[in-house]
């Protein structure tokens, strides 16, 4: 991963991402982060008054740019303390809706990782929780790690990936799981949480060993799980938290693993600083 793109709207939880971005880069043969803030000025916002009846002028956007580029050197600068030696961090401003400013820098930057808080990280303000990353995270060209708000940065030791062992196959895509493996000495904890106790009585290396799965990540010496929870998504977090990992990998279908985590239940659990970071494969 050598490049990491980290959406920042300046509140706690995307600044919050920001360092997990730097801290990380301890770990990895990252040599760029990018910081992006996007903003959307409507065409009608500068012709028409709004119900206020103010109109907003060429020069206040200009300003309004300004001080948004003034505010990301000053995290810049933070993060210059906290990033491997070594490391650019570079600003950049978009005057356009998020999800467009992400996919394209990811194009342009040929960014291999977005980094987002949960949070957060709305062109128009921080009301938003969770809608703008499911977006993101649909649209995204590479992966999207998404970090809690409160998340405290912990060396990676230990990685959970979250899957169902029969549903992986061979055209879905680990590059990037293999990317951040490779070379790495990582423990990694495979997990299939069985909602119907199904495979309760089997032994979840030979489940593993009929999957596509086990062939894909045999030289990353996992171990494997079966787990009979009857709720998947907290069966996952459990597992997680028991295990000391720092973070949860998911390979969803159609990202309704990830859907449900923004469910406000869970989001409140992700939210809390015992969460951990979701990485989101593509």
């Amino acid at each position: 991963m050598k490049t990491y793109l980290v959406p920042v709207d300046f509140s706690k939880t995307s600044v919050n991402a920001a360092k997990f971005a730097a801290a990380l880069s301890h770990q990895t043969d990252v040599k760029q982060i990018i910081l992006l803030n996007a903003y959307y000025v409507s065409p009608y916002e500068t012709v028409l008054p709004n119900p206020d009846m103010v109109l907003v002028t060429e020069e206040e956007i200009e300003a309004n740019a300004a001080d948004r580029i003034r505010k990301l050197e000053h995290i810049k600068h933070k993060l210059a303390k906290l990033v491997k030696p070594g490391v650019e961090i570079t600003t950049h401003l978009n005057r356009s809706h998020l999800l467009r400013a992400v996919v394209e820098n990811v194009i342009s930057k040929k960014a291999d990782v977005v980094i987002m808080g949960i949070k957060g990280n709305s062109s128009v303000d921080d009301t938003h929780i969770g809608s703008h990353v499911i977006k993101i995270s649909k649209a995204s060209p590479v992966p999207v790690i998404v970090v809690p708000t409160n998340y405290h940065f912990e060396e990676v030791k230990r990685i959970v990936v979250a899957c169902d062992f029969n549903k992986v196959t061979e055209t879905i895509p680990l590059d990037a799981l293999k990317r951040l493996l490779d070379k790495k000495h990582y423990e990694l904890l495979v997990v299939n949480i069985d909602k119907e106790a199904k495979h309760i009585q089997k032994d979840a290396t030979q489940m593993a060993e009929e999957t596509a799965l086990y062939g894909m990540l045999k030289n990353f010496n996992p171990q494997y799980f079966y787990l009979y929870k009857p709720d998947i998504i907290n069966g996952i977090l459990e597992f997680a938290a028991d295990n000391d990992a720092q973070i949860v990998i998911a390979l969803p279908h159609k990202y309704s693993f990830f859907q449900s985590l923004l469910h406000d239940s869970v989001s409140q659990q992700l939210a809390e600083a015992a969460a951990v970071p979701v990485l989101l494969l593509k």
